[in-house]
């Protein structure tokens, strides 16, 4: 089974160079209009011609879904988001009940993106601030065993 994200893209040449520069995506396949990365996002420009949607039906802003990110240092990633102007933010930076800092914005066809850091860097921080397993996982609202399970993932 393959699983991929779609977006409809308006011009692929530019959303394929936003996810390229801004998330350090590999593109997998090349098809012109359709490009895959190795993460299973996919980008489609003429996507009202592929689906027989007319492109006056097509949404302008997805305010109901969105793609998420995890960066191990959300700061490099938060330094490298200012050098592109054009974002258009949701809100800034905001912690979540659970201690997670995330940011969301809009990528150049109006996809909401979520990028925050990782559970596995939180769990470390709060390690490091001198919780136990037990408090680790309180905070973040998880088992000890998500916790544990975090801890061994490769990054």
């Amino acid at each position: 089974m393959i699983f991929s994200c779609l977006f409809a893209v308006a011009d692929i040449n530019k959303a394929r160079a936003f996810y390229e520069d801004l998330f350090d995506l590999t593109v997998s396949d090349d098809y012109g209009k359709m490009i895959s990365f190795d993460c299973g996002l996919v980008l489609q420009q003429d996507f009202d011609w592929l689906t027989g949607i007319p492109r006056e039906e097509m949404k302008q802003k997805e305010n109901n879904c969105e793609i998420y990110f995890e960066f191990k240092d959300f700061d490099a990633f938060l330094k490298k988001l200012e050098s592109h102007q054009e974002i258009n933010l949701l809100h800034a930076v905001r912690e979540q009940p659970w201690g997670q800092r995330v940011i969301r914005f809009y990528d150049p066809d109006q996809h909401l993106i979520e990028v925050g850091e990782s559970m596995k860097s939180l769990a470390k921080k709060y390690l490091a601030a001198g919780m136990t397993l037990e408090e680790a996982a309180a905070r973040m609202d998880v088992q000890v065993s998500d916790v544990q399970k975090m801890l061994t993932e490769a990054d």
